[in-house]
């Protein structure tokens, strides 16, 4: 019977102390719960006011190099890469037809100037002109200054009216035309920024918005745009013509919002303030809504700030604007209207 009653007494020691062990771990449970406080950080969001948009880049002026008229080519004066001069000759075709004719039409007028009429001369200087023309077309000139981009032909080749031989470009400025929105069109402005990036190269290319058309266009989509031009007055050399990009056009510069979770904010008197989480100091601050969750601080704060939680998000059955020291939060009108964006 001893025996039996020392080893009640031992197993109650045991309970007991196994009790009183869980209590001690359970009050420390919970006086670190009390202690651990829910912290945010102050955010930096960057806005922008842009129009995306997409295409292809364009040469300041390109001509298609193509014989105006049948013929054999007598000679090509100038090789791809070269850089002519506008109205400088890039190829001739044989033209001993055409100079026979206007030859053989300036002897008749010769004879018409001593026998014929003054309206008959007169003919004959107007088809005179014609028959110029016919030389001048006999050659494919530069129709403006630049450098030949591609060229396939050689002496001795019969062309046809219109057959293309090369492409002349004047690459001094790069253009595109972008497809905008018809919500958009109104944000548009001549000058506006444009930058754009290029599969080929790393950095941003810049442009502007030179002009748009006073009508819209339907596309097969459906959907109404109006077709706006974007001049690139300096780019890289790896940047051609007919390289594709996706850009932005920048309606506004871009603007840098400090935004928190709204429960970092308390209310003294109506007046919203944060509790810093370092040094426990008290901040005034003024805001103003930004979506469901949070506030933008327009003053008080420089962004980055760790600040204390002075009211906990709401739950089922819970009053939506009591925080959790009892403080009630101003309503949604006295903290000013939600920004447009």
């Amino acid at each position: 019977m001893k025996k039996k009653s020392i080893k009640i007494i031992v197993i109650t020691l045991v309970l007991l102390g196994i009790i009183g062990g869980t209590l001690i771990i359970l009050r420390n449970c919970l006086n670190k719960s009390e202690e651990t406080k829910t912290v945010y950080t102050v955010k930096s969001e960057i806005y922008e006011n842009i129009i995306e948009v997409s295409g292809t880049v364009s040469a300041a002026q390109q001509q298609t190099l193509q014989a105006l008229s049948s013929g054999t080519v007598l000679g090509v004066y100038v090789k791809a890469g070269d850089y002519v001069k506008k109205g400088d000759i890039i190829l001739q075709l044989d033209d001993t037809t055409e100079q026979y004719n206007l030859e053989k039409h300036d002897y008749d007028m010769a004879v018409t100037r001593i026998t014929g009429s003054a309206k008959e001369l007169k003919l004959k200087q107007t088809q005179r002109l014609s028959l110029v023309q016919k030389i001048a077309d006999r050659k494919v000139r530069a129709a403006f200054d630049g450098f030949i981009a591609a060229l396939d032909v050689s002496v001795g080749d019969s062309l046809e009216p219109k057959d293309s031989v090369g492409t002349l470009v004047n690459a001094d400025y790069l253009t595109a035309e972008v497809e905008i929105p018809e919500t958009d069109v109104a944000k548009l402005v001549a000058g506006q920024k444009v930058e754009l990036k290029f599969a080929s190269y790393n950095e941003p290319v810049y442009g502007y918005v030179e002009s748009w058309p006073a009508i819209g266009q339907i596309t097969s989509r459906g959907a109404t745009i109006v077709k706006a031009k974007i001049r690139i007055d300096e780019y890289p050399d790896v940047i051609l013509p007919n390289y594709s990009f996706t850009g932005k056009i920048q309606i506004e510069e871009p603007v840098t919002n400090l935004i928190v979770e709204r429960y970092a904010i308390g209310y003294e008197n109506k007046e919203p303030f944060v509790v810093l989480e370092k040094t426990g100091e008290k901040i005034p601050v003024k805001i103003v809504p930004y979506g469901k969750d949070y506030v933008k601080i327009l003053d008080g704060l420089n962004g980055n700030e760790r600040l204390i939680q002075q009211s906990a998000p709401a739950k089922s059955g819970q009053n939506k604007n009591r925080n959790n020291q009892g403080n009630m939060m101003p309503p949604m009108g006295e903290m000013g209207k939600m920004p447009s964006r």
